[in-house]
């Protein structure tokens, strides 16, 4: 009874893995797979049934093992990638109704809303509000979308609703021709050799060499059936997977979705590490970086002030303004009479001084003459009673985990750190002198990003990119390695990354490095003794003196030991 389950075993689970490796050496790939599909097939022609179970057995566990590694991983990212631009709200007459982008055609009236992604690339046609398009440009601060401000799919609508004409259909919008670079990037990325089948390239040959020198010495094919089953390469059929969903599990635990195992083994071999700049390094946020006051008005009363007034404020800016306040008086004056022209300033009165806070337009229309050239988007000015009192400038502000990551990859072999940015060169270069990082490349267009994502891989062979724009999402699909900044990031990026953060916290890519170094440590710890052992079995093997049984028994002890080690990287 026995022998017939393990002539079952053999053909119902051996049958799919030697198709599937047959596959891989029809298409030039030579696998560890390869001295397993020898052994099931030497063991049914001699009858062997059980030592071929035993191999099936074997193989089939490590490609499961990784299946659920990879099963794990997905899962955790199918709530992010939901963030695509799906549908538009396309106005019929004084109705609103959803369609799909697909459907949207040129010269359609969209109702954009706050919080909403602009689905197709459009132009204003009705009301006013800030957009954020450094996902698309790199530029940190949003744009102001007045009457016939043209916007890019995939920006973000933070603030009023917006009406808008369309422009161009779905298909040909700023948005699906990334998503198509990120296809195209991907299709011509160098595919990488996994840790197994680095070892399987000499090892294979090595075991068929032993076969021969088995049949010449005993004469028997039973001794080359010893010889394929001790050879069965279990360090690499399963020490690594183990070494690798271990790692892909603890780095899970630290918010760090690792796609697949290649990533995972090549992400600590990076010599280089790319940055994009909004988002990535800063916090894609303006935040007040300096407060200039006049007429004899203290920064600090001035900042008091106006903190008090844009504390009711919805804008972005406004905000930034109130948390720079609080930040030096948590307790804020009330304000009396406060009004806010959406996008363009607020006024009230705080202690009984009339304060205004905005664009130089907004205060001319108040009677304030600003001495400054209108359509500064990076700066708010102040007026008290009347007159201009000071301004308040903008800027993004550098992530503090930076520095620290910057030295720490330096400690785990980096040698060459770059920024590649769409944004403009001054504030590209003035962040990465807070960073630390050496070279830097502005005004980059998604396709300039891929092509020095690739002149860096020629360089260096390995290189780790991190990014969480739309325009980054090519870069990504071309690295050895795309990291992707989930936690606020878009979903093209997601989609493109091999890595994910889903936690708001640039250390983590430290930490993603020191696993994947660690889990490689301890898979070539396997290997090394694995292949060691095995070996030294097929010597024995090859002079008759092993049973087929006997090796499968073998094999299975050399299994555990070499699992029990991979489990340390967890």
């Amino acid at each position: 009874m026995g022998r017939w389950l393990f002539l079952a075993t053999l053909v119902v689970g051996g049958a799919p893995l030697v198709i599937q490796t047959v596959r891989g050496l029809v298409r030039g790939r030579l696998a560890a797979d390869i001295v397993a599909m020898l052994a099931i097939i030497t063991a049914l022609a001699l009858g062997q049934y059980f030592a071929g179970a035993v191999i099936v057995l074997m193989q089939s566990g490590g490609e499961a093992l990784e299946a659920y590694a990879m099963g794990r991983a997905s899962a955790s990212l199918e709530a992010l990638l939901a963030r695509a631009p799906k549908l538009a709200h396309r106005l019929r007459g004084d109705a609103i109704e959803d369609v799909p982008v697909d459907a949207v055609r040129v010269g359609d009236m969209l109702v954009v809303k706050p919080g909403d992604l602009v689905p197709v690339d459009g132009e204003v046609a009705d009301g006013t509000s800030s957009v954020d398009q450094s996902a698309l440009t790199g530029e940190p601060l949003p744009i102001r979308a007045v009457l016939g401000t043209a916007l890019m799919s995939g920006s973000v609508n933070l603030e009023g609703a917006l009406r808008m004409r369309a422009l161009r259909p779905s298909a040909q919008s700023q948005y699906q021709q990334i998503v198509r670079l990120v296809e195209r990037a991907r299709q011509e990325k160098p595919p990488i050799q996994r840790l197994a089948d680095r070892f399987a390239v000499w090892f294979t040959p090595l075991t068929l060499v032993m076969c021969g020198v088995a049949y010449l010495v005993t004469g028997s094919p039973t001794s080359v059936l010893a010889v394929l089953v001790v050879a069965t390469p279990c360090p690499l059929i399963l020490a690594t997977p183990v070494a690798v969903i271990a790692g892909i599990s603890r780095a899970a635990d630290l918010g760090v979705i690792v796609k697949h195992g290649r990533a995972i083994e090549q992400l600590g071999r990076a010599r280089a590490v790319v940055f994009d700049k909004t988002g990535t390094l800063t916090l894609g946020q303006p935040s007040v970086a300096h407060v200039e006051a006049l007429d004899g008005v203290s920064a600090g009363e001035l900042l008091r002030l106006a903190a008090a007034v844009e504390q009711l404020s919805s804008h972005h800016l406004g905000r930034a303004v109130a948390e720079a306040g609080r930040a030096r008086s948590p307790s804020l004056p009330p304000v009396a009479e406060f009004q806010e022209t959406p996008g363009r300033g607020v006024s009230g009165r705080v202690e009984g001084r009339a304060v205004s806070v905005g664009s130089p337009r907004y205060l001319s229309d108040r009677g304030v003459a600003v001495p400054t050239a209108p359509g500064d988007g990076t700066t708010a000015h102040v007026a008290i009673d009347g007159r201009v009192a000071g301004a308040i400038e903008f800027a993004d502000r550098l992530r503090h985990q930076v520095p620290a990551l910057l030295q720490r990859l330096a400690v785990l072999g980096v040698t060459d750190t770059v920024m590649l940015t769409g944004d403009r060169e001054a504030p590209a270069e003035a962040i990465a002198a807070q960073a630390g990082i050496r070279t830097v490349r502005a005004n980059l267009l998604p396709g300039d990003k891929v092509a020095a994502v690739r002149e860096l891989a020629e360089r260096h062979g390995n290189v780790v990119m991190i990014g969480d724009g739309i325009n980054d999402a090519p870069a990504l699909a071309a690295a050895t390695v795309g990291l992707a900044m989930g936690a606020h990031g878009t979903a093209v990026s997601a989609e493109a990354a091999d890595v994910v953060l889903l936690v708001d916290d640039i250390a983590r890519v430290g930490d993603a490095m020191a696993i994947s170094r660690r889990m490689r440590r301890i898979a070539l710890q396997s290997i090394g003794f694995g292949l060691g052992t095995s070996f030294a079995l097929m010597v024995i093997a090859s002079l008759g003196h092993i049973t087929p049984a006997a090796g499968a028994v073998m094999q299975e002890a050399l299994d555990a030991a070499v699992i029990l080690n991979a489990l340390r990287v967890r």
